[in-house]
Order: structure tokens, then sequence, then C-alpha cells
């Protein structure tokens, strides 16, 4: 058995207990929050960890931010978020699983690998690829997480789902908690109609453009992560041009998962999640809010058929597996490959046929 991660354990049972002591988290969320922490931390490649701690620290900031205007505009809404076990999950689960498959694959003496080879035992067999966790063990000086020549691009597909799925839940967090503060109000996604403040499914510019911005955050986290403990990633044959060129890269995808990751979320919001008003006062509520029987309320939209948290799953997952397909259907290369000191692009184009057009 591999030794304990004592330092990722430490640092998940810390979070957990302040996030407790801060009521940012319920204790069914500061407990999930520790064992989903742990797992993720633990993985070798401490980007995965580094961009959890990023999103958990910059969400639960924002949620701080215009609290008496948010508890104006929204019944039952919660000074700091309160969290509970579900909500984490549903925020942190494709994160849990790319970071656990990583491991699984490229670090044979993780804890992952550990318990995966001592309970399940089989190679994963990734459709038309059979990896063996031993196949290509992970050395962050002589290859860079995010090459393409690796297991056939495996480990940069992995990553790059994890970027998708923090850039969007990091979107759509401060798309929700500033957003709300926006001095106009908000149009429904699929009427281009003006709605009340806190509404599932509403854009605001400001709101926009802060889902795009926590997208770009967490792709430049990821980067200097990967630059800092990947040596392989700025070798010198990389060149200046190589490390701007993945920074560049990072956070241009991150982004683009932020601002696609937040209209997925949208979308879904004003569709298949309800969305009530109070007419008495005034106020948007959520899912958890009771009701008197004798409340005035009003449909603005959606219809009742997906809680918040499934809303999160789904389009933190959709956003996450878009990230990964835009990069394996990219055809444009986007850093040196350090292994072979050339360039693949992932597609291969046919050569062109004499007599063809």
């Amino acid at each position: 058995m591999p030794s304990f991660p004592l330092i990722p354990f430490g640092v998940a049972v810390f979070l957990a207990t302040h996030g407790l002591r801060k009521k940012s988290l319920s204790p069914s969320g500061a407990l999930t929050a520790m064992v989903v922490g742990f797992l993720i931390m633990a993985a070798p490649l401490k980007a995965f960890g580094i961009a959890l701690i990023v999103f958990y620290l910059t969400g639960s900031r924002a949620t701080k931010v215009g609290k008496e205007k948010k508890a104006a505009l929204e019944e039952g809404h919660m000074e700091a978020g309160y969290r509970d076990g579900w909500q984490v999950l549903s925020n942190s689960f494709t994160a849990l699983v790319a970071s656990t498959l990583w491991s699984i694959l490229f670090a044979p003496d993780s804890v992952h690998s550990w318990f995966y080879t001592a309970f399940v035992k089989p190679p994963l067999d990734l459709g038309h690829l059979t990896l063996n966790p031993s196949e290509r063990i992970y050395s962050p000086v002589n290859w860079c997480a995010v090459d393409r020549s690796v297991s056939q691009d495996w480990s940069r597909k992995l990553v790059f789902v994890a970027l998708g799925h923090f850039a969007c839940c990091l979107g759509d967090t401060l798309a929700s908690e500033l957003g709300v503060l926006s001095q106009s109000p908000p149009i429904l996604l699929t009427t281009f109609k003006r709605v009340p403040p806190g509404t599932n499914g509403a854009l605001s510019v400001l709101g926009t453009s802060a889902s795009a911005l926590g997208g770009a955050v967490m792709g430049l986290t990821l980067a200097l992560s990967l630059l800092m403990e990947n040596p392989a990633c700025a070798s010198p044959s990389a060149g200046p041009l190589g490390i701007v060129q993945l920074t560049a890269q990072l956070i241009a995808y991150g982004a683009f998962g932020g601002l696609v990751g937040s209209l997925i979320d949208s979308l879904l919001g004003a569709t298949l999640q309800r969305t009530r008003f109070s007419l008495d006062s005034k106020r948007i509520l959520q899912d958890h809010s009771e009701v008197p029987q004798d409340a005035k309320l009003k449909v603005i939209s959606g219809w009742n058929i997906l809680t918040n948290n499934q809303v999160n799953v789904v389009s933190s997952v959709a956003t996450a597996l878009l990230a990964c397909r835009e990069f394996r259907a990219s055809r444009a290369p986007s850093f040196r490959n350090w292994t072979d000191n050339r360039l693949k692009p992932i597609c291969k184009i046919p050569p062109r046929v004499e007599g063809t057009t």
C-alpha cells in the first residue's frame, strides 16, 4: 500500500473545518468537501488540487459580495452560501472522476491506483484503447501532463475535462453571485424578456462577463500550476513562445468553458428548472424555500423537472466533455511536443489526391 498523503488530507480537513466554521458549508457539505477534496488533492498531478482550492476560495468569497442586496432579492438567501453535501458533490463530480482516472492511469503508487487494483484489478478499457495503470508512469521531468503523445492523448484529455468542469462551475458561480447585483434587470435566455434578478436562466452583461472571467481564472490557475510543478511543461526546449502559447491557450479555453458552461446552465435553468416569485415578499424563491399554503406565487419560467444541483451536474459534465472534444478536434498545434521535439496535430488530415477538389 502506498504511503498515506498526509498533506492533502490535512488541507482537506482544514478547508472543510473552515467552511463549517464560517457557515459556508453545512455538516454534510463539510464532510463531503473533506472526502472529495482529499481525493482530488491526493492526485500526483497537483494542478487538480490547486484548481479545486482556487475554485472553492473564489466561489466562497463571491457569495459574500453584496449579501444585503441578495437577501432582499432572493428568499432564503444565506450570507455565505451554506452548501450541503449534494451541492458540494454537484460542483466537483466531473473533476473528481477526471483526477481519479488520471491517477489510476499514470500514477501506480497513488492511493487511487492502489484501491483500483486492490478491488477492481482489470485494466481500464477506454473504448478502442486499453490502458494499464503502469503503462506510462507520470514523471514531471520527462513529460508534460498536457502532452498529446502520452497514451494517445488521455492525460491531456483528462486535464482538460477538469479545466472544463472548474471553468463552468466557477463561471456559473460568479455569474449567479455577481450578476444578480447588476443595475439593470436581466433578460430570460428563452424569451429575451426582462425578469427579476435571481431568475434561473436570466442573463445580464455583468453576469455573462463574470462567467468568462471565472473560466479564465481557472485556465490561468491550471497553466501556472503546470508550469511550476511540471518542469517538462516549461522545459528549455519549449522556449518562451511555447510557454506563452500554453498559458494563453489554457486561459482562452478556460474563458470559453466559463462562458459556454454558464449559457448551458442558463438554458437548463430557463426550461427545466422552475423559478417561482413571491408576490407577497417580492422575492425569488429558492428550491428549498418554505412557502405558506396561502402564499401568492407566480411561476416566471421553467418546468419543475431539475433541481439546481442537477442543473449544475448536467452543465458541468456537458462543458467538460465539450472542452475535451474541442481539443480533440482541433487541428491547430498548441505547443511543442516535449518528448520528441515535434508537433503532432490530433486529427491527421489525409493527403490530397491529384485530380480531386
